[in-house]
């Protein structure tokens, strides 16, 4: 996963933090209610990982060339030895990974699913879309947990280079034949909706998380917050747009 144009500003470094943001976790984690929490963020970031190692995979079939397919295969790597970090990260906390990932993978999957790109083209603009996307909502709430989780967070949401690669191939072939870029266009509009309508479902479906977005465990996230932060992460999606060549 990515954010791969940094295209808009989160407060991941949590500067001035309070309350969790400011203790480590094996503080932090004497709340429950917050460890239950960092389970299902780490379990759904786990099984995003893995889903973005298979989808890469998959993608590669598609490349139109030998060298785009090496570079599909080395992101897919990256993203599965970013699966290895949560999974062992898990253990560490005495959690089972698979446990812990179980009830993020029919939601992920289904948006898999109805996302399937039709060629090399929709594939590229989902993986710089879609998950930038996620990218962006995992960085906002990395900004609310304690600072060991948040290290790792941000750690497994390094670019993977996919972005610069998406650009670059996506702006050539519009460059090269114009009429792509209305469908292309519409492709990224259904991905947006399309992602924050899963991420809302998921966060509905887990009483943890969605406390930590809302209040409760994590400090200073309002309602009011919430809003704000939908509101950054469709704004960073337009600029990301807009580098693509595409209107929002």
């Amino acid at each position: 996963m990515e954010t791969p144009d940094n295209a808009t500003d989160h407060p991941e470094e949590a500067p001035g933090a309070t309350g969790i943001a400011a203790q480590d976790w094996a503080t932090a984690s004497a709340e429950p209610q917050y460890r239950a929490a960092v389970v299902d963020l780490l379990g759904a970031l786990a099984y995003g990982e893995l889903a973005a190692f298979e989808r890469l995979a998959e993608d590669a079939k598609l490349a139109p060339t030998l060298g785009d397919k090496a570079e599909l295969a080395k992101m897919a790597s990256a993203e599965f030895h970013h699966f290895e970090q949560l999974s062992d990260r898990l253990a560490a906390i005495d959690e089972d990974p698979t446990a812990a990932m179980e009830p993020f993978a029919k939601a992920l999957d289904d948006f898999h699913r109805q996302t399937a790109p039709s060629d090399w083209l929709e594939g590229l603009v989902k993986a710089y879309v879609g998950d930038s996307i996620a990218s962006d909502f995992y960085r906002e709430v990395a900004a609310r947990l304690d600072t060991d989780t948040r290290s790792l967070v941000l750690a497994v949401l390094d670019d993977t280079g996919h972005g610069n690669f998406a650009v670059e191939k996506v702006r050539a072939a519009i460059e090269a034949d114009p009429r792509l870029g209305g469908r292309l266009a519409l492709w990224a509009r259904r991905l947006m909706g399309e992602a924050l309508s899963q991420a809302q479902r998921v966060v509905a479906d887990r009483d943890a998380l969605s406390t930590m977005l809302v209040g409760g465990v994590a400090d200073g996230f309002d309602l009011a917050e919430v809003g704000r932060m939908f509101s950054r992460i469709t704004e960073a999606h337009t600029k990301r747009m807009a580098a693509l060549g595409l209107a929002a």
